[in-house]
């Protein structure tokens, strides 16, 4: 078995489209008997193609050989898992071996062609049939066929795979996943018959001038063949260009698709045709005649036992799901989906780049020193993993670029592959993000430019020295690094996407967390990631980067995007007269739209209706005006809100009638009641309900309910966005590394004054750091209010010179227990902070114990609502309800201390603290994207100030 050429894989028929079809055939997929070498060399050549198996383990294909009890998986990212030594893999390279037997299927073998096809086999195979070499495999996520007319017998055959995990094909295949070897997708054998339609490539034209449909064909079939469209009775030779009339075209918003067949006497093949024109037109990426927005993210094919073993439930499951939070793009990054994806982006309605399968990011740590792309040797490889991607999916309407592959730098073998696509399909674009000149593509793209950069290229003139460049849409192919807490900064990107025509969106990063699932000892689920499973070479939780969790359920980043990218804006009058109504789709008016408005004041909803919905064009703005019954009288207690929603009228194939699709608020906040003193006992250990500690001056009871605090916090457990460093600040630490050197995270209180004051307590501290003379003073002023409250007056004022921006600035309290849930009036119901609450809104919110935090797979702050004016926070031992007299806090409540969080590798290893931790913040910093692309934006960083809070507390 030769793994180190710079070949493409050999004995494979030409590469062709993946077809809908009569013919016979017959799945291989099943129990296939299995053994694993730990390397080339020491495989056995004991004649295995045709030997006895007695000895041999079973596997099930398709699967991974690693998640099925064979080794161990492995994550990196970028670095190579062995030497960079081009094209050989490393000695220590487990080679499994194949064998399955099986009986031809009459209708295979009655046919005079017959096709072994493997869909997904990584990293390179050998496949041998009845003792007889059919050939080799490159490329792990493309689709090869074999010839076996002359091989196959009816009965009693024997099919053969040997896989290498690692081979030449690994330089190729460096993208930033699990390395996970094995026959991961289908197995099929299919009979051809005489008269058999092989390949049909059919281009769908609309022009958006007349309506009128094109056909363009090519068939590859050994009988006359015709093009038959029932519903616009159309039944001719299938060949040439074809004149079909008036036709609805196919966009993303509207996926109108029409059953078509191409037929010969022997064998029909079924097709579902999208007629529609991609352009690049003024610098603006047009469908249709009509520029379109990318509102995408990247997917990666992942399960969290499976890896990227597909199940079709679950694949449409997870699109519908995309399509619910108004994602209309994708990018395959970095490879081809299983063929049977492209027919739901087709079906459901989105807009794709097809990404080849291709990566050599691992030579960037060798200053892309020997990197094939640049190298001619391996451009015959480039060539043929480029034919085989655009020939399996070229006949999907959903498919609007295609992309040469991910992060491989630059050089003439790119420049080949994107030649022959566009020679062979001039229908598409070509992307390819590594060629910043542009001059092989048709889209300028780029990832994690900062929002200055992007806004530079917004305003770029066509004119100068790259024209070619400048007269190109742009697009983030990544940005919005989803991983953790976060990300940040997403709304001022689409801010500038939507001010600007060249820009076309943006994917985020990504869509789903690739995290392994195990069981621990106790039975449990626990998610891994890299260096989990002992690996050497790892990038540890980079892999942990989804809008949802491994089991696709939302995270808050996805809650926010949604309404980031809501097809409907929203904005309401601040005195509610009117409201004016963004429609944000690329060719649909507002027809299928309603509009509803309701008011709530003090959390019960006193008048609601419906709005007559405008007519309202694509990307067009309209005014409509608010009935009296919407206006604030005055009367609340807490506030009064206006909201006004746009929701789905009828049942779609993604979502339910009456989906949201946009909310605008205007929320008028009732005068703050202040309560009058409360005669009691003051003393430096008492003040009316609350018992204090003379010698730290913290609270210790309210009521007799257990309670400590407040501590002055301007420290969290760090993100992991936190962690790293962003693209803004490459010369500096990350934020957690500046935050632990100014000893932001281990602060020491000293108790300044503790003094009875004329019916009140004064409370003075001074909260420092460890060998640096910056510190926070804090005056604390306690007034009784009843039997059960008192009022808390404090003023924090920074000293000293402070070395970096704070995380927070906050009071700290703890209660006895763990958590059992919080009510509270202000932004929710999900967690938000500074540059990540575009989906927040103002109401009543009741949330249960686990939906307080984020449960992330690397523990790390989480869980702050902003704008809050109250909140009830239960714990074990009775309740406390806290609200301000003044301006809004941020509330966090989490079962675990920062200091836990900060110091736990994974979820399942928290301790239990039973404890109720309570975080009353009057500033924060955001949250950024720093694990890829910009830190905090500078009106979200939270620089050392002054500031000043009044609150009321009180145990229910």
């Amino acid at each position: 078995m030769d793994i180190a050429t710079t070949l493409p894989g050999r004995g494979a028929v030409v590469p062709r489209a993946r077809l809908r079809t009569d013919r016979p055939a017959q799945s291989l997929d099943g129990r296939w008997r299995f053994r694993v070498s730990p390397s080339l060399r020491g495989a056995p050549d004991d004649g295995w193609q045709r030997s006895a198996v007695a000895e041999w383990g079973d596997i099930e294909v398709p699967g991974h050989w690693n998640l099925q009890g064979y080794g161990l998986p492995a994550y990196s990212n970028v670095q190579m898992p062995f030497p960079v030594d081009p094209p050989h893999p490393p000695d220590a390279n487990p080679i499994g071996d194949y064998r399955v037997d099986f009986d031809a299927d009459p209708g295979v073998w009655d046919a005079p062609r017959r096709l072994l096809r493997f869909d997904g086999i990584e990293s390179a195979a050998e496949i041998w049939l009845n003792g007889v070499s059919l050939g080799t495999t490159r490329g792990s996520r493309l689709t090869h066929e074999f010839d076996v007319t002359d091989t196959l017998v009816e009965s009693g055959n024997r099919l053969a795979v040997r896989v290498a995990q690692f081979s030449d094909a690994t330089y190729l295949e460096n993208q930033d996943m699990w390395w996970l070897p094995g026959i991961f997708r289908s197995v099929t054998v299919h009979g051809e018959p005489v008269g058999a339609v092989r390949d049909v490539f059919v281009q769908a034209d609309f022009d958006p001038e007349t309506g009128a449909g094109t056909v363009q064909i090519d068939v590859d079939a050994t009988a006359s063949a015709h093009l038959i469209i029932p519903e616009l009775d159309i039944d001719v030779a299938a060949s040439g260009t074809i004149h079909v009339g008036s036709v609805e075209p196919w966009s993303a918003e509207h996926p109108r698709l029409y059953d078509a067949q191409v037929r010969t006497a022997a064998e029909s093949v079924t097709l579902r045709i999208g007629f529609r024109r991609v352009e690049v037109r003024d610098a603006q990426l047009m469908v249709n005649g009509a520029p379109i927005m990318l509102r995408g993210v990247n997917r990666h094919e992942h399960r969290a036992r499976h890896g990227r073993v597909h199940d079709a439930d679950v694949v449409r499951e997870e699109l519908l799901l995309m399509k619910r939070h108004h994602i209309n793009a994708v990018r395959t990054s970095h490879y081809p989906p299983h063929p049977d994806v492209l027919d739901l982006f087709d079906e459901l309605g989105f807009w794709v780049i097809d990404e080849c399968d291709l990566e050599t990011h691992g030579f960037e740590h060798v200053q892309w020193r020997g990197n094939p792309s640049a190298d001619p040797r391996w451009r015959e490889a480039f060539v043929d993993r480029m034919q085989r991607t655009v020939h399996r999916d070229k006949n999907h309407p959903s498919v609007i670029m295609w992309s040469l592959g991910n992060e491989s730098h630059t050089g003439a073998n790119l420049e080949a592959m994107a030649r022959w696509a566009k020679g062979y399909d001039p229908s598409r674009l070509i992307h390819y993000e590594g060629d910043h000149a542009s001059t092989y593509v048709d889209i300028y793209s780029r990832m994690y430019a900062s929002h200055d950069e992007v806004r530079a290229i917004a305003e770029e003139q066509p004119a100068g020295e790259d024209e070619h460049r400048r007269s190109l849409p742009f697009i983030l192919c990544e940005f919005a690094h989803a991983m953790g807490t976060g990300p940040g900064g997403m709304q001022e990107y689409w801010d500038l996407f939507e001010a600007h025509p060249r820009l076309a969106g943006g994917f985020v990063w990504e869509w789903i967390e690739q995290g392994i699932e195990v069981d621990g000892p106790d039975g449990s689920a626990r998610i891994l990631y890299g260096g989990d499973f002992g690996e050497d070479v790892h990038d540890g939780n980079f892999v942990i980067d989804g809008l949802v969790d491994v089991h696709r359920r939302p995270r808050p980043g996805l809650l926010h995007y949604a309404a980031v990218i809501a097809p409907v804006s929203i904005e309401v009058d601040a005195d509610r007269s009117a409201a004016t109504i963004g429609n944000r789709y690329d060719t649909l008016g507002l027809a299928g739209v309603a509009l509803q408005w309701s008011r709530t004041v003090d959390g019960e909803v006193v008048a609601a209706g419906d709005l007559i919905a405008p007519v309202c064009g694509p990307r067009e703005r309209v005014m409509v005006a608010l009935p009296e019954e919407a206006r604030a009288e005055g009367r609340a207690s807490q506030a009064d809100v206006l909201t006004v929603e746009a929701v789905t009228i009828e049942d779609s194939t993604w979502a339910a009638a009456g989906h949201l699709l946009g909310s605008g608020q205007q929320v008028e906040l009732a005068a703050v009641d202040v309560p009058p003193p409360f005669e009691a006992v003051v003393t430096d250990a008492e003040v009316g309900a609350a018992e204090i500690d003379p010698v730290t001056g913290r609270v210790q009871a309210l009521a007799g309910l257990r309670i400590s605090g407040p501590d002055v916090g301007v420290w969290r457990a760090p993100t992991d966005n936190d962690r790293d460093v962003g693209d803004d600040e490459p010369d500096l630490p990350s934020y957690a590394q500046r935050w632990r050197a100014a000893g932001m995270d281990r602060t020491v209180t000293r108790l300044l004054g503790i003094q009875p004051d004329g019916g009140t307590l004064v409370v003075r501290s001074r909260t420092g750091v460890p060998i640096l003379d910056c510190a926070l003073e804090a005056r604390m002023r306690w007034t009784p209010l009843s039997e059960t409250a008192v009022r808390l007056d404090v003023e924090l004022t920074p000293s000293g010179p402070w070395p970096t921006e704070w995380a927070r600035l906050g009071l700290d309290l703890e209660l006895e227990g763990n958590p059992q849930g919080v009510d509270l009036v202000g932004e929710g119901p999900m967690p938000s902070y500074p540059d990540l609450r575009s989906a927040a809104r103002f109401g009543w919110w009741r949330l249960d114990a686990d939906d307080l935090t984020i449960d992330h797979v690397r523990p790390q702050e989480s869980g702050s609502r902003m704008g809050v004016r109250e909140a009830v926070i239960r714990a074990r031992d009775g309740a406390v309800r806290i609200r301000t007299l003044g301006a809004s806090f941020a509330l966090t409540v989490s079962r675990h201390s920062r200091r836990a969080l900060d110091g736990t590798p994974h979820n399942w290893e928290l301790p239990d603290e039973a404890r109720t931790f309570v975080s009353i913040d009057l500033a924060q910093s955001g949250v950024g994207t720093a694990t890829c692309g910009p830190g905090v934006l500078p009106q979200h960083r939270l620089s050392p100030r002054a500031a000043a809070v009044s609150l009321v507390l009180e145990r229910l």
